[in-house]
């Protein structure tokens, strides 16, 4: 009998998964941070002034979108899905940020392990990990919805 005491054992993917994972995640957080320090401090301008949120905490997000873009931001449309990117020059935008980095790990996750299963000839798993990326890709885009 051996002394020696053994578990289990974790595969190369798995490895290079959370490895891309923790890097992601500690990115979004500082992200999260900074952006949320320029957003507090004032050094970058919200659109909406800070003082001024409570006035429309009652509201539905659409009611939202569209008088906070009525009231500040003055553009032909609302910023929803993805226009908020044309918004980053205010910190409350720029606060999203952070938060598309953490929910894009995910997909990088993915992207990052699929060479390794098919560098193994696996590729049952590389194409799992393909249709996930797909589908996080789509559904991320809007165009795959569901629930509407």
């Amino acid at each position: 009998m051996s002394d020696r005491i053994t578990g289990p054992t974790v595969d190369r993917e798995q490895l290079l998964y959370a490895r891309i994972l923790a890097v992601g995640m500690y990115a979004g957080l500082l992200l999260l941070l900074l952006t949320f320090a320029l957003y507090v401090s004032g050094i970058v301008q919200p659109a909406v002034p800070i003082d001024r949120l409570p006035d429309y905490w009652g509201m539905n997000v659409e009611e939202y979108l569209q008088t906070i873009n009525a009231n500040y931001l003055h553009r032909p449309h609302h910023l929803a899905g993805w226009w908020w990117l044309t918004a980053l020059g205010k910190s409350d935008y720029l606060n999203f940020l952070g938060i598309a980095v953490l929910s894009a790990v995910t997909i990088l996750c993915f992207a990052g392990i699929v060479p390794t299963f098919l560098k193994k000839r696996d590729y049952t798993y590389a194409a799992v990990a393909v249709a996930e990326i797909v589908i996080l890709v789509l559904a991320a885009s809007g165009i795959l919805r569901v629930g509407e």
